[in-house]
């Protein structure tokens, strides 16, 4: 397994630049015996949104104001510590932050506009719910039998 299998895509032509992305690794509390114990597995991937040109304007203003509470400085961090080996959790991690920055950037849905009830639609309701209300009527206490008498 050599190299990334880079770049990864935000949406569209937009990629992660490999140059901005900022790698820490460190010792994973995940699966692997006494391996845990002597490999830095875990991998955290820093990338700074409020400085990076890899985004259109328009994406990078979106993707601000939507991770607000996930930036440290303009920097949203990402880590990964699933698999024993840290390639699979460099992979892992680059793939979860295109992943967040992909539905941060994405427009906004398209407002809804609101829709009348036919009014045949309504009057059959209302003719249903009365025909549900005789039958109920009709079933009231009578002379004969059950345990109400």
């Amino acid at each position: 397994m050599v190299g990334m299998s880079g770049p990864y895509v935000v949406r569209g032509s937009v990629s992660l630049p490999e140059a901005e992305l900022m790698w820490r690794f460190s010792r994973s509390s995940g699966p692997g015996g006494q391996h845990v114990n002597t490999s830095d597995s875990q991998a955290e991937l820093r990338f700074d949104l409020a400085r990076t040109e890899a985004l259109p304007e328009v994406w990078k203003a979106r993707a601000l104001q939507r991770l607000a509470g996930r930036l440290v400085d303009g920097v949203v961090t990402v880590r990964a510590s699933e698999h024993r080996s840290q390639w699979r959790n460099r992979e892992t991690a680059a793939v979860r932050l295109a992943a967040l920055l992909a539905e941060a950037t994405a427009p906004p849905p398209k407002p809804r506009r609101p829709t009348r009830i036919p009014r045949g639609i309504n009057e059959r309701r209302l003719r249903e719910k009365k025909q549900r209300s005789e039958t109920k009527r009709g079933r009231g206490r009578g002379g004969s039998g059950g345990d109400w008498g």
